[in-house]
């Protein structure tokens, strides 16, 4: 790494951050393009082959970082970033010209590989910045991650336009070819505008090994797994999310979807900054606080609940003389009933942010019937309405999108401090795990919604996840306090 930074340091992390942010804008695009495709009836495709197409460009590029990462190491970002910029243009091209399942799903998986082009800028940029600038600098360079927010944005609208507003449903195939095209370009400029470095000590790849025995590593990872796992799953499943749950349509879902995506790529370069001011340890408790409640209040689904309520009984003896909604007669004594509300509350309606609860009774006999005393005449209902409103819906996603996008920034500002020679290894190791979540998450999202049928199952599976994070991290600050000395206090974890 360089003792001080210099203008081709910042023309390089330019460079680097562009062109991870086209690479992350290809990486996603299978959330609006795969949506798009099933609600046009183009495929019929179920929720889990839907989860299986937004999932297999995730799972390519996390599996490659390592192995890009480590390439990067041994012959520089200029080369290998390039390289893949014009590999996954092929792939990307081709995805115009399927027509079955089977072979979306494995040029989906080929053309994944940008995501991989995280390892390789991380790597590469770090090597241009000093130590005590690294923090900052590598969450500048994750702003790179708002490209899933352009696809949400400008892909639905594309799609409009390619298709003539769905009339020409076949003109999606343009749109596979225009990612192309950029990719391509973009590995032009790339090649023109950077410069190749290399770390001053080349290991050999059994010594880029070694990190993976630390167990920091794959702690980073399971925060990472959380943090940057969920946003890229996210960033693809809150498209259907929002056309399924909300019945918007889909240029509206993906402009809700990229509130949530450009904040989360944007507040990683304040998360950066905040580590290196403030240390890691307590930005990252703010992170992990968050996200649990924050998902905890995102678990509730819009709902409708009925159940028996309180009912009422014969007061006395005798014959049903007049029944209505208001009351039931016995023999000229009127028994008062509680009447259901006119109004309806659904989304259309005013916004409700807690649940309505109305209770009424309904009659249970008619006239002329012969009643005894204390037997029922008229039975108790309980309706609970749960609005779930969209505009708070998405303000929760937005907050909870920004909380993750600290998180990553916390996350990676250890990588150089404490694996300062591996950095494209433990770089791509941790953006392996993380990515992981990206691809699991939509297929487990998938088989989630298929088993109960309601959306925020999600959210439940992310509440949990947070809660799991956050309790092994504080065990570990818990264990290094106690364990030694006092001055060790304000740091995240004892080096070595």
């Amino acid at each position: 790494m360089l003792e001080k930074t210099s203008g081709k340091s910042y023309q390089i992390l330019f460079m680097n951050t562009f062109a991870f942010m086209i690479c992350f804008a290809a990486w996603t695009i299978n959330g609006v393009l795969v949506t798009f495709l099933v609600d046009a009836g183009t495929f019929e495709w179920s929720s889990v082959q839907v989860g299986w197409l937004l999932g297999l460009p995730i799972l390519s590029g996390s599996i490659f970082r390592f192995p890009i990462g480590m390439l990067t190491d041994r012959y520089g970002g200029k080369v290998v970033f390039s390289a893949l910029l014009f590999f996954c243009c092929i792939p990307m091209f081709f995805l115009a010209y399927v027509n079955s399942f089977i072979m979306f799903a494995i040029l989906s998986f080929l053309f994944g590989l940008t995501g991989a082009s995280f390892a390789s800028g991380i790597a590469f940029t770090s090597l241009w910045f000093p130590k005590d600038k690294q923090g900052t600098a590598l969450g500048i360079f994750g702003v790179g991650t708002a490209g899933t927010a352009l696809t949400a944005l400008i892909a639905p609208s594309l799609l409009d336009f390619l298709t003539e507003n769905g009339a020409h449903i076949e003109g999606w195939r343009l749109l596979p070819q225009i990612y192309a095209l950029v990719l391509f370009i973009v590995g032009i400029l790339f090649i023109l505008f950077t410069k190749n470095r290399l770390p001053k000590k080349r290991k050999s790849f059994n010594e880029l090994f070694h990190p993976l025995k630390n167990i920091r590593l794959w702690r980073f990872g399971l925060y990472y797994f959380l943090v940057f796992g969920c946003f890229v799953a996210f960033s693809q499943w809150l498209v259907p999310y929002f056309v399924n749950a909300y019945y918007l349509p889909l240029i509206t879902a993906g402009f809700l979807t990229s509130l949530f995506s450009m904040p989360a790529g944007l507040f990683r370069a304040l998360g950066g900054w905040l580590a290196d001011k403030f240390g890691a340890r307590k930005v990252m408790y703010g992170v992990f606080s968050a996200s649990i409640i924050l998902s905890f209040l995102l678990i509730f689904p819009r709902m409708e609940l009925y159940s028996p309520g309180y009912g009422i009984t014969a007061n006395q003896n005798g014959k049903v003389t007049d029944v209505t909604e208001e009351y039931v007669e016995i023999e000229g004594n009127k028994i008062e009933l509680a009447k259901k509300d006119i109004e309806s509350y659904h989304e259309n309606n005013n916004i409700l942010v807690l649940p309505r609860i109305e209770a009424w009774q309904e009659p249970v006999v008619s006239v002329g019937e012969e009643v005894k005393r204390k037997e029922l005449v008229a039975r108790g209902v309980t309706r609970i309405f749960f609005q779930a409103n969209v505009w708070i819906f998405s303000g929760l996603v937005f907050l909870i999108g920004i909380t993750w996008g600290i998180g990553m920034g916390g996350v990676y500002k250890f990588i150089p401090e404490y694996f300062p020679n591996e950095v494209g290894v433990v770089g791509g190791a941790v953006g392996v795990l993380g990515g992981l979540g990206g691809f699991f998450f939509p297929i487990i999202f998938g088989y989630a919604l298929s088993f109960s049928g309601i959306w925020t199952s999600s959210w439940v599976l992310l509440f949990v996840l947070s809660l799991i994070c956050f309790a092994w991290f504080h065990s570990v600050v818990t264990k290094m306090l106690n364990s030694n000395s006092p001055e060790l206090i304000s740091k995240f974890e004892s080096a070595g």
